[in-house]
């Protein structure tokens, strides 16, 4: 297989290797959302299409799909939150229809084993949902469809977060902008990241609700929800490997 990514192939390729069913097909599904001061709006995307290309590259007749961008809104808890210039996001509902869509177009094809890897904590219900309703449709077609999703951070043990946080983990909900991603794209795109401009944070702490409109005080003026100071491509190197591997090791 020339290109793992269905983007780069011409439809005729493309319809002998899966007009059986026999291809697996990989969506990635991230956001468009600020990341700080040192970081591009893209890392939700970039880090799950890339992850996703090399789960394919190491498998047996897997697919990449085009990513999803946009995302649900970014949440004050986990990503900041919706008022900061440049996070562009959609509802629930628009991100469950659109995954559907593309999904059931994928379908028709005669696709008929997805994987759907989450690069934002905000999507995953509504990514949920999205596959119990094309589940549940094809069902009543007469249509057999499965439908993983994972969200590629679940894949890192607790030995390389000892490794890459030897200070202690504070726990992946503040980890927005944090070592975690910023040392990923260090790995992936150094070109999109500028440790010059990076805040060093408290991890942020907040009140066991959510209110709405969100309060911009709860977040640090510079989005990050921990701070990136700690971050290098060699640990980006050992987070993209055990999530990759992991994710081959349990779906092949």
């Amino acid at each position: 297989m020339s290109s793992v990514k269905i983007e780069n192939l011409d439809w005729v390729t493309y319809k002998s290797l899966t007009e059986s069913g026999q291809c697996r097909i990989i969506l990635p599904v991230g956001a468009i959302e600020q990341h700080g001061p040192h970081m591009s709006l893209n890392p939700d995307v970039l880090i799950p299409s890339h992850i996703g290309e090399k789960v394919a590259e190491r498998s047996h007749n897997m697919l990449v799909a085009p990513a999803i961008s946009y995302g649900y809104k970014s949440q004050v808890k986990s990503g900041g939150g919706n008022f900061f210039p440049g996070t562009t996001c959609v509802s629930g509902a628009s991100l469950e229809n659109y995954v559907f869509d593309v999904l059931q177009a994928y379908v028709n094809h005669g696709n008929r084993e997805f994987i759907l890897i989450n690069g934002h904590f905000e999507n995953s219900m509504h990514l949920c949902e999205a596959a119990d309703r094309l589940v549940n449709k094809c069902k009543g077609e007469g249509i057999s469809i499965r439908i993983y999703l994972l969200s590629y951070w679940d894949f890192i043990s607790d030995e390389t977060i000892e490794k890459v946080f030897p200070d202690g983990f504070t726990g992946w909900a503040v980890e927005h902008g944090g070592v975690l991603e910023t040392s990923i794209m260090l790995k992936l795109h150094p070109e999109l990241v500028d440790m010059s401009k990076a805040v060093d944070v408290e991890p942020a702490t907040f009140p066991p609700y959510d209110v709405f409109p969100p309060d911009p005080s709860w977040v640090a003026p510079s989005g990050t929800l921990s701070s990136p100071l700690n971050s290098t491509p060699e640990k980006g190197e050992m987070i993209l490997e055990e999530c990759i591997s992991g994710i081959v090791s349990h779906l092949n």
